[in-house]
């Protein structure tokens, strides 16, 4: 087979194809067999493709129904559930996403940063922090800590913060996130957070603290994002069985 040679760009094709491509008006997926002909890839690979779908709720598979795409989901714009990178979720709630600035720098871990990484205190860490705008208005505020021991190639520049942090994990560390632990919650913005976000001391914003492992289950990134309100809207998707 030619065609798409990794589950992730199936996954990609299958979802563009639901949402945009030839089944955006459908309300079912075609058989397997037929389906993955499209798509020139083995019923092997479409499988994995559409567990991925199902698991993720675009679609829903029914013996004796068929594939079932699930439109109700798949117009919900920022899903919490799933990692989407701070440009996109931007751009998915209808505005123009930008970066304020992007600040790199060499840092020691404190005891909190420490102990969500598993490192000792005051052992190196690189901090990376950005603002990011909607519409030219101050939305996303974002701090990642990577362990410096896990960087196996210092040749990196500011410049390459401009993409996604996981990027930079690939590339210079090698290594990918596989799962992470977020606990959300509300914060009101003291005077550092209010003068980022240019909005009055105290108001709400929504707080997130994630810890990105590897697929061994080690730290590999410690995140805290400040979200202000107005402009994208959360949602969760969570499955009953």
């Amino acid at each position: 087979m030619s065609g798409y040679s990794d589950s992730q760009s199936i996954h990609a094709k299958l979802l563009w194809e639901v949402k945009q491509g030839v089944y955006r008006y459908s309300e079912r997926l075609p058989r397997e067999s037929i389906l993955a002909e499209r798509l020139n890839i083995s019923r092997t690979q479409l499988r994995d493709g559409l567990s991925q779908l199902e698991r993720e709720g675009f679609i829903s598979r029914r013996q004796g129904v068929g594939t079932i795409i699930n439109r109700h989901v798949l117009e919900v714009k920022v899903r919490t559930d799933l990692e989407v990178e701070f440009i996109d979720m931007v751009e998915q709630s209808g505005h123009h996403a930008g970066v304020s600035f992007v600040h790199v720098q060499k840092t020691v871990a404190g005891a909190d940063t420490a102990k969500r990484l598993r490192i000792h205190e005051g052992s190196d860490i690189l901090s990376v922090s950005r603002l990011i705008t909607a519409d030219g208005k101050e939305t996303i505020y974002c701090e990642d800590y990577v362990p410096c021991i896990i960087i196996k190639d210092s040749s990196y520049s500011e410049e390459d913060f401009q993409a996604p942090i996981f990027q930079f994990l690939k590339r210079f560390c090698e290594v990918e996130p596989y799962l992470d632990l977020t606990e959300i919650r509300p914060v009101s913005a003291d005077a550092r957070l209010s003068e980022l976000f240019k909005i009055e001391k105290g108001t709400p914003l929504l707080y997130m603290d994630e810890v990105d492992y590897d697929i061994d289950g080690m730290p590999i990134l410690y995140s805290v994002q400040y979200y202000t309100d107005g402009t994208i809207r959360h949602f969760l998707m969570r499955r009953k069985f």
